[in-house]
C-alpha cells in the first residue's frame, strides 16, 4: 500500500488529533521532532496550535499522508520566508512517518511528495529550493541526502537532548530549479 497525500487538508478535530497522535508517537519512538520522550499530546499541542495558526495566517502550509485506513500517517509543514531577500526558498518543518510504516518506504514517499508539492502546488511557484534542519547522531541526514538534500550548514552541538547529550544541528537544502 501507499499513502495517499493531501495539500491544505482541510483542518477539523479528527485531523488536529490525528496529527497530535502522529508527533506523541514519532517522539516516544525516538524521533527527532522537537521533543524527547516521554511525551504527551497535550505537551505538544501549543506546538501544533503554532503551526495551525501560521496556517490560517497564510505563512505555512501542510502536507499530510494518510494510510489504508485514512489514519494520519505522515506529515510535513511547509513555512515560507517573510523576509524579503528570502521569499525564494521555504523551510521544511516536522517530518514525520507513523512508527507503525516505518520500513514500508513512506518517508521516501513522503519527501517525493513534498518535493512534487514545491514544485507544482499553487502558491509555490516562486519557490527554488526547500530547506529543513535535522537532529545529528540519528542517522536521519543520511535519509535526506537520498531524497537528494545536500548538507549546507552544520552548528555544532547546539541540541542539547538531556544534559551530556548535545547532537550537531544539521542543514540540509534541496534546490528545485
Amino acid at each position: 500500500m501507499t499513502l495517499t497525500f493531501e495539500v491544505d487538508p482541510a483542518v477539523d478535530r479528527t485531523l488536529r488529533d490525528g496529527v497530535l497522535s502522529l508527533w506523541a508517537d514519532v517522539s516516544n519512538a525516538g524521533g527527532a521532532v522537537g521533543f524527547v520522550p516521554p511525551v504527551t499530546p497535550e505537551e505538544i499541542r501549543p506546538a501544533l496550535l503554532r503551526h495551525l495558526v501560521a496556517m490560517a495566517e497564510g505563512g505555512t502550509r501542510l502536507l499530510v499522508g494518510r494510510d489504508e485506513d485514512g489514519q494520519v500517517a505522515a506529515t510535513a509543514f511547509f513555512t515560507f520566508n517573510t523576509h524579503p531577500l528570502m521569499t525564494h526558498w521555504v523551510w521544511l518543518y516536522t517530518v514525520m512517518v507513523h512508527p507503525r510504516h516505518q520500513g514500508k518506504g513512506y518517508g521516501a514517499e513522503l519527501m517525493a511528495a513534498v518535493e512534487h508539492t514545491a514544485r507544482t502546488a499553487e502558491g509555490f511557484e516562486a519557490i527554488e529550493a526547500i530547506r529543513l534542519t535535522c537532529r545529528g547522531g540519528t542517522g536521519v541526514d543520511a535519509f535526506y541526502a537520498r531524497s537528494g538534500y545536500k548538507e549546507v550548514g552544520r552548528v555544532p552541538d547546539a541540541i542539547r537532548v538531556a544534559p551530556g547529550d548535545d547532537r550537531d544541528d544539521i542543514v540540509m537544502l534541496l534546490p528545485l530549479r
